[in-house]
């Protein structure tokens, strides 16, 4: 593939939003069944102009007006915010204190540069595809614990277009959660405390708390493959002198005599914990560590603030050119963001011709049709499919919802 070149970008946007980006479903999800009058119109978007021009507060009467907008100016970036009390456009027209970010959905932001202390391959904005199983554990993790300790359903994880991923969660009633209630569920699901100049950043107590048990079974199944052959994580007198600073003082000076006569990280590993299962008391060093090189690091005033900003789904990136896309769950570890298409590989797939255009063309509608039929015919397809299941389950459990309610009222 061609390398990306962001001076295309002017001149793809405008194609990408009239032909490419999924209005019909991105509307659907944001609307919610209509569950509120006017909840879409009190939505808060963001625009990213060129040359850095920032738009915030921006809102819409209807999905088709969002539509237009976006392809009337073409925006570098999109950002969602919360829903308001009144229409974001007109809060310089309400008494002020009265315009309040009522809801939004619970997001989280999880960044492969908070991982620079652990990963050997990258740094910064760089990724490759053996720290990309970062990714891949954080997205295990965090799912199953909103699943199953939290009891949520409606999770949208997407890719960020460069070096991470991000969480939507999007239940009705998670939608209404307090500042103080995101805080205590990101504060749960978060292990890795302090910064660049704390060496030890996970300490486990009696009793491991199941969460915590949970999460070590994830990660197990990627430990060898992504730390010790992947990372090396022993494989240099550097590295291993790191790991050493994580076991108790009186078995540190033992191991550094002994890595030395080990071929690789993998033979390195086993001196490690076969010495530290042999001391007393039961310590849990070999958790610590792997929870230390493997654990997902949150971004914590992303998920806690109601009024918080995060980019869209399906928003450009602009030093990449990839698209933000849906990450299908139940092909998580087959996700490669090097596969993910960029803007300019997707337009260059509208010009080519398709066999099956011809056929199309006689049976569709024009209008309407024509826009799926485009993305459709891209490599941006499966990616819309998984973004449209995303919402017809929500729509599925809308309908479920009330259909429950109205035979609870048929009852009395």
């Amino acid at each position: 593939m061609a390398a990306w070149e962001p001076a295309v970008l002017p001149d793809l946007l405008p194609l990408y939003y009239r032909r490419l980006f999924p209005h019909g479903p991105y509307g659907r999800w944001l609307s919610y069944g209509g569950v509120e009058k006017n909840y879409f119109q009190r939505r808060e978007f963001s625009f990213t102009l060129r040359s850095d021009v920032y738009l915030r507060y921006q809102s819409f009467s209807s999905p088709q007006e969002l539509e237009k907008e976006m392809q009337k100016i073409s925006p570098y970036k999109i950002d969602i915010g919360a829903v308001y009390s009144h229409r974001p456009s007109q809060r310089n027209a309400v008494h002020m204190g009265a315009f309040q970010a009522q809801e939004k959905e619970l997001v989280f932001d999880i960044d492969m540069t908070d991982y620079d202390d652990v990963r050997r391959c990258c740094s910064s904005a760089e990724i490759c595809s053996k720290c990309w199983t970062l990714m891949t554990i954080a997205i295990r993790i965090i799912d199953r614990g909103l699943v199953e300790d939290f009891g949520v359903k409606h999770r949208l994880w997407v890719y960020s277009g460069r070096r991470g991923v991000h969480c939507w969660v999007c239940d009705d009633a998670v939608r209404k959660w307090s500042s103080a209630l995101r805080s205590a569920v990101v504060e749960y699901l978060s292990l890795v405390k302090g910064g660049p100049e704390t060496v030890k950043k996970v300490n486990l107590t009696e009793p491991i708390h199941p969460f915590i048990s949970n999460s070590l079974r994830l990660v197990e199944p990627y430990f060898e493959e992504y730390a010790l052959v992947g990372q090396d994580i022993l494989g240099s007198r550097e590295s291993w002198e790191k790991v050493a600073a994580l076991v108790p003082e009186p078995l540190r000076e033992s191991l550094l005599l002994e890595f030395p006569k080990k071929h690789d990280s993998v033979q390195r590993w086993a001196v490690l914990k076969s010495k530290v299962e042999k001391h007393k008391p039961k310590l849990h060093t070999v958790k610590e560590i792997v929870l230390q090189y493997c654990f997902p690091r949150l971004d914590v005033n992303v998920s806690k603030g109601v009024s918080h900003l995060l980019k869209s789904p399906f928003s450009v990136h602009p030093k990449t050119g990839r698209v933000s896309v849906p990450i299908d769950l139940q092909r998580l570890d087959q996700f490669d963001p090097f596969a993910v298409p960029t803007i300019s590989s997707l337009c260059n797939e509208l010009d080519t011709p398709n066999k099956e255009d011809g056929e199309k063309e006689n049976e569709a509608e024009p209008g309407a049709k024509r826009r799926t039929r485009d993305y459709k015919k891209t490599s941006l397809a499966p990616y819309v499919r998984v973004f449209e299941e995303f919402v017809e389950e929500m729509d599925k459990s809308r309908k479920g919802e009330r259909l429950k309610r109205s035979d609870l009222q048929g009852d009395f």
